[in-house]
C-alpha cells in the first residue's frame, strides 16, 4: 500500500488502525510520538534515463523522477550507492549498440544495499552490501548454460542494455546475479571492479597464460579495465607493457602501477610478447598488436564493441598466434575475481560524479579525461 509517496508494504512490522481522525491512513503504535524503526522505500525515484542514443555531447541522458522498480520473485532490490561509468555504458548511450529497451537506464557496475528481498531468494539479508555486474540473468536452459559457458546465453539479459541499471537510485536484481563485496573496497572503490575488473580478469585468462612468473603481456589501452587488469597481472609476477594513445594521465598511471615500459598505442615494445589485450575500443591496434606478439601468443580483444579491423598479411597471424575476443562473463569470473583482488590487494583509481552529472561522467571518459575509472556516487 502506498500513502504519500511511501511503500507501505516495505515495513518489517504489521499496522493498525488510526485512532486519531487527523491521521485515517495505517500506521505502526506509538507512532507520531516515537521515531521510526525502518526504512520506507518510496514509490518514486531519481534516475538519469536514456529515451533516445545520441552522442554524449547532446546530454542525451534525462535526469527525472521514475516508479520504483518492482521486485520479481527471486530479485532483490537495491539501494544503490555508487555505479561506476563503463565504455559499455558509452556504446549503449550513443547507440554503437543496438537500443534493445527504451527508455532505459544504464549503468551495470552497482554497489548497493539489499533493501527488500523477493519471495524464494536466499543467502541474503537485508542490508546487505553487494555488486550487481554487466550479466543481469541467464536462460540455465541453452547449450551454452548447460555446458557451462553462461556468459555466451542465447537468452541473456544484461544491466543497463536489455534491463535498466544502476544510474538511479534503486534497481531491481536477480539475485543469483548479485555479488557479496570484500570488505576491503569502499563502495567507490568497488564499483568498477564489477566491470572493467570483471572483464579484465576473464580476457588475463583467455591469455592461455598458465605461468605467469616473467611472462611478458601487453596492454592496449589503458583505462578502467587496464589499471585494474595490470595490478591482477603483476601479482601473478607478469611483466606489463602498457601501449596508450594518451602521454600524460594514463601512462603516468601505468608506471606509478608498476608498468615495465610504456609507449604509444602504436609503437612497438621492446621486447615480443607473450600475450596482449586490448582494451580500447580500436580496431586498427589489431595488426600493431599481433606484430608484437612472439610465436603462439595470444591476442584478447576485451570490449564488447570495435571498430573495423584493417586487413593484414597472413604472417601477423601465423607462428600459431591466436587472436580471440571476450564476450561478457560467467558468474565463476565474477566470484574468482573479486576473490583475488581482495589477495592482490588491487586499489582503484577514480573520478566521482553525482548522478546528475551523469553525462558529464560520459563526456570525460569518451574524452580519456580520467585516470582510471569514472564513478557515480548516487546516495
Amino acid at each position: 500500500m502506498k500513502v504519500a509517496g511511501f511503500d507501505l508494504h516495505a515495513c518489517a512490522f504489521p499496522f493498525t488502525p488510526s485512532p486519531f481522525p487527523l491521521f485515517p491512513f495505517p500506521f505502526p503504535f506509538p507512532f507520531p510520538f516515537a521515531p521510526l524503526p525502518f526504512s520506507l522505500i518510496l514509490s518514486r525515484m531519481k534516475a538519469a534515463v536514456l529515451k533516445t542514443p545520441a552522442p554524449v555531447a547532446s546530454r542525451p541522458l534525462e535526469v527525472e523522477e521514475v516508479e520504483t522498480p518492482a521486485m520479481r520473485d527471486g530479485e532483490v532490490l537495491l539501494k544503490v550507492s555508487a555505479c561506476a561509468v563503463c565504455r559499455t555504458d558509452l556504446h549503449v548511450v550513443e547507440g554503437e549498440l543496438a537500443s534493445r529497451r527504451s527508455p532505459v537506464i544504464p549503468g551495470h557496475q552497482v554497489v548497493g544495499r539489499i533493501e527488500r528481498i523477493g519471495a524464494g531468494v536466499e543467502g541474503f539479508s537485508m542490508g546487505d552490501r553487494v555488486g550487481l555486474a554487466w550479466l543481469g540473468r541467464t536462460c540455465g536452459a541453452c547449450r551454452f548454460c548447460l555446458a557451462g559457458r553462461e556468459n555466451l546465453c542465447e537468452r541473456a539479459e544484461f544491466t543497463g542494455w536489455t534491463r535498466d541499471g544502476g544510474y538511479a537510485e534503486y534497481v531491481a536484481a536477480d539475485a543469483r546475479f548479485v555479488y557479496p563485496l570484500p570488505e576491503g573496497f569502499d563502495d567507490a572503490q568497488a564499483a568498477p571492479l564489477l566491470c572493467a575488473g570483471i572483464i579484465g580478469y576473464r580476457a588475463l585468462r583467455l591469455t592461455g597464460l598458465e605461468d605467469w612468473k616473467g611472462a611478458r603481456l601487453g596492454i592496449y589501452g589503458f583505462g578502467a579495465a587496464g589499471h585494474v587488469a595490470i595490478q591482477v597481472a603483476r601479482s601473478r609476477g607478469a611483466e606489463v607493457y602498457v601501449l596508450t594513445r594518451d602521454r600524460g594521465r594514463h601512462r603516468a598511471l601505468a608506471e606509478e602501477l608498476g608498468a615495465a615500459w610504456t609507449g604509444g598505442a602504436m609503437d612497438e615494445p621492446p621486447v615480443k610478447l607473450d600475450a596482449a589485450i586490448i582494451f580500447a575500443p580500436a580496431g586498427e591496434l589489431v595488426p600493431a598488436a599481433l606484430k608484437s606478439l612472439e610465436k603462439g601468443g595470444a591476442l584478447v580483444a576485451g570490449g564488447i564493441h570495435m571498430s573495423d579491423i584493417p586487413a593484414f598479411p597472413y604472417e601477423l597471424i601465423y607462428g600459431e598466434r591466436v587472436l580471440r575476443s571476450v564476450a561478457n562473463n560467467t558468474r565463476e569470473d565474477a566470484r574468482e575475481f573479486l576473490a583475488e583482488a581482495a589477495r592482490a590487494r588491487v586499489r582503484t583509481h577514480f573520478q566521482t560524479f553525482a548522478l546528475e552529472e551523469a553525462n558529464d561522467a560520459l563526456v570525460a571518459l569518451k574524452h580519456d579525461a580520467v585516470r582510471g575509472a569514472c564513478v557515480l556516487v548516487v546516495q
